[in-house]
């Protein structure tokens, strides 16, 4: 049964993820990694002085990479990645975070190490994104929503709280949310149906549920708006599974939720032009963060 359960779900992972992982992880050259050629040579100068600061008052560290694009992953997917290989931040303390671009995809999420995940918690992270990075970057001032998103997340490490956000701050795009209520629509009834199929129709739609949720998080980057969508998922499914059997079930609706898993993968270093050797420490990541796009 377990064994079953296991090979159901690596099925409809691979059904519904891509598993190809097609985009290089950067070589780790510096505090700044710009593979775009959006940052001028006085930005990157600029900024990774002042992250080589905060890193030698604070033992904290802090990275830029901008990329093209993280297609075909999400951004969620590659900053992982990114992070699981970099490994920013001190070893058994994990305070690193880290600034992901995609500028071609229009994305970008901070990406934060266990220990900071007190001070970088996930909202905090997505008002640095809404309320101070990505206003810059629509009028086209990279160089400036960049320095500034810096800025408040050394800010927000540091101690300091951010301002009480207005009524009107929008933590979710209108436009992602479109295609995350079609595919929970697709996988609860098409894709859940074959859990239901194995694990029965309580069971099925909790684990069809559950996976919804997750895939919600990597689009919305929100935990509470994801187990919104995962209880929906449950609900669509095991609702449509009734109707279609001939003795209707009883149970108890129940959203899935979000869990970050543990990292690994190997440490990269090199040597940044701008600054001197410089290297994670070894620092640990689970997931924790934020994304947003403009």
């Amino acid at each position: 049964m377990v064994a079953s359960c296991v090979l159901a779900l690596a099925l409809l992972l691979a059904f519904v993820i891509p598993a190809s992982a097609d985009v290089a992880i950067p070589q780790l050259t510096g505090r700044v990694v710009d593979q775009t050629g959006t940052l001028s040579s006085s930005d990157i100068a600029s900024l990774s002085q002042k992250l080589r600061d905060f890193e030698t008052r604070k033992g904290s560290q802090i990275a830029v990479v901008i990329v093209p694009t993280t297609q075909p992953e999400t951004i969620e997917q590659f900053s992982l990645r990114v992070a699981e290989a970099w490994k920013i931040g001190r070893k058994k303390v994990d305070d690193g975070a880290i600034l992901v671009v995609a500028k071609n995809d229009r994305h970008l999420r901070i990406e934060v190490g266990y220990g900071l995940e007190g001070a970088l918690t996930d909202v905090t992270s997505r008002r640095i994104i809404d309320e101070i990075i990505t206003p810059k970057f629509r009028t086209g001032d990279f160089g400036g929503g960049i320095s500034d998103g810096v800025d408040r997340m050394i800010r927000v490490i540091d101690g300091e709280p951010l301002p009480v956000p207005s009524p009107t701050v929008n933590f979710g795009n209108l436009d992602d949310l479109a295609p995350v209520f079609i595919v929970t629509l697709f996988a609860s009834i098409g894709v859940g149906g074959f859990f239901r199929a194995m694990l029965g129709r309580l069971l099925g739609s909790l684990v069809t549920g559950g996976i919804i949720a997750g895939l919600s998080w990597f689009i919305l980057g929100s935990a509470a708006l994801a187990a919104a969508v995962g209880v929906l998922g449950f609900i669509i499914g095991f609702v449509a599974d009734l109707f279609s059997a001939i003795t209707p079930g009883t149970g108890r609706s129940r959203g899935g939720f979000w869990s970050s898993g543990s990292s690994g993968g190997g440490w990269s270093s090199g040597s940044s032009s701008s600054s001197g050797s410089f290297g994670g420490g070894g620092g640990s990541f689970g997931g924790g963060g934020a994304s947003g796009s403009w």
